[in-house]
């Protein structure tokens, strides 16, 4: 076991969970003169944060080894701190339910660690209920400690957008919510130590879990729309890309483009209200259809690099194509229910042999969940190219990968990143 052998003191803030949310909370509360514990049940992850490395490279090992923070994998050291904050992923099942098994699991730990007169906060986006309802009869169980009485019971919801240096927990406005009004604003004085752009205290915790679902829904539904705007153009033989330039002319056009949503929030949260409204009786109609379509584009990404193939003048079965990006977005190592492995399995069916290369992606772990093959480099030659998630790097890269193509080359360029190839002579460009 990871040990943390400091003696530690009361007026602690424990961080449970250290990933893309939970570790910029307990930097950022360090930075602020805090004492902080950063809890995680991942024993190799603690010990890489106590040598200073964050695998997500979300925050750096200057940061990590100025802002002292107790690491640790031992929860007996949560009775050692007074304000709590759980950030813990919320995924969904092979059936897209709700998964809250690493929820509640984390509820049991803080429960049988809580301190009397200590404040828990959740950060994990859920459908409005999950925090009063099923989180805090877990924690009174395992601490025989009252809410309300004993503890007192928060909400805030996570903003964390990985790989974006722009909007970060000090620069974005910050939800809270409290079961009462004395600890909303406990909530709120602390939360403001850290949140220099705001904070926005929200009436009840269900309006807060509610806020937060929606927010990614929003997105959800208009990345849904502009994808199936891309299925429509593509069958009158109208270059999407070109529609949405000439409409975000007007100055109240909202600019979303098509693409792959895959990730651990715009993808899975819409099934989380989908879940509690259904419970309620109601089934949603919108919120459901963007998911169908969002959840179709890998497939259609497929279906086109087929036809780009074919209007190359090249055969399908045993065709060579190269995947370049893998993870969910740009820039970032996170492939967590990455959309192109829709693509993948598609293309598989007609017999194309797939390659794969993200810098972003070790090797091993490409292949093992791709089930790829990982090239080393952007080198060999290749029937047609997928630019599936453009990270910077390709796009400094236009000729190395214009070279990757033998015969008449074929990109299919899922976000219609590479402009300058739209209309070049000789090739076959396809985007959504």
């Amino acid at each position: 076991m990871v040990q943390t052998p400091l003696d530690l003191k009361k007026n602690t803030i424990a961080v449970v969970g250290l990933g893309y949310v939970g570790l910029p909370l307990a930097v950022e509360f360090a930075k602020a003169g805090f004492k902080v514990i950063g809890y995680d049940i991942d024993s190799e992850r603690i010990k890489r944060l106590q040598n200073g490395f964050d695998k997500n490279y979300e925050v750096s090992s200057q940061e990590l080894k100025k802002n002292k923070i107790h690491y640790t994998n031992q929860s007996k050291y949560l009775r050692l701190a007074n304000f709590i904050i759980a950030a813990i992923p919320t995924p969904i099942t092979i059936t897209n339910q709700p998964d809250l098994s690493l929820l509640l699991s984390a509820c049991k730990v803080i429960g049988e660690n809580l301190s009397k007169g200590s404040i828990v906060v959740f950060e994990s986006t859920v459908y409005p209920g999950v925090t009063e309802d099923i989180c805090v009869p877990i924690i009174e169980k395992a601490s025989s400690l009252k809410c309300g009485r004993d503890w007192q019971i928060g909400y805030s919801p996570e903003r964390i957008n990985p790989g974006d240096k722009n909007h970060t927990l000090v620069t974005t406005v910050k939800v809270v919510s409290g079961m009462d009004k004395e600890s909303l604003q406990k909530i709120a004085k602390v939360y403001s130590m850290v949140c220099q752009n705001g904070i926005y205290q929200a009436p009840n915790i269900k309006t807060a879990e509610a806020a937060k679902v929606i927010e990614n829904i929003q997105r959800d539904l208009n990345i849904a729309l502009v994808n199936e705007l891309s299925l429509i153009f593509h069958r009158l033989g109208l270059n999407t890309q070109e529609v949405l330039e000439a409409a975000g002319t007007k100055w109240n056009f909202l600019k979303f483009t098509p693409g792959l949503v895959g990730g651990h929030c715009i993808g899975v949260d819409p099934y989380y209200l989908v879940h509690k409204a259904e419970e309620i009786g109601y089934h949603p109609q919108v919120i459901t259809a963007g998911r169908r379509v969002n959840d179709y584009m890998g497939e259609f990404v497929a279906e086109l690099t087929i036809k780009g193939l074919i209007a190359a003048k090249k055969g399908i079965f045993g065709a060579k194509v190269l995947i370049l990006g893998l993870t969910f977005k740009e820039n970032i190592k996170d492939f967590r229910n990455s959309k192109i492995i829709v693509t993948i399995k598609k293309l598989k069916e007609f017999g194309v042999r797939i390659f794969g290369y993200d810098p972003h992606i070790k090797r091993n772990n490409l292949e093992r969940t791709f089930e790829v093959k990982a090239i080393r480099n952007l080198s060999g030659k290749y029937d047609a190219v997928i630019i599936a998630t453009p990270h910077q790097i390709f796009l400094q890269d236009e000729k190395k990968i214009l070279k990757l193509l033998r015969g008449k080359p074929m990109i299919m360029d899922v976000k219609g990143a590479f402009k300058s190839l739209r209309k070049k002579r000789g090739i076959i460009y396809l985007s959504l």
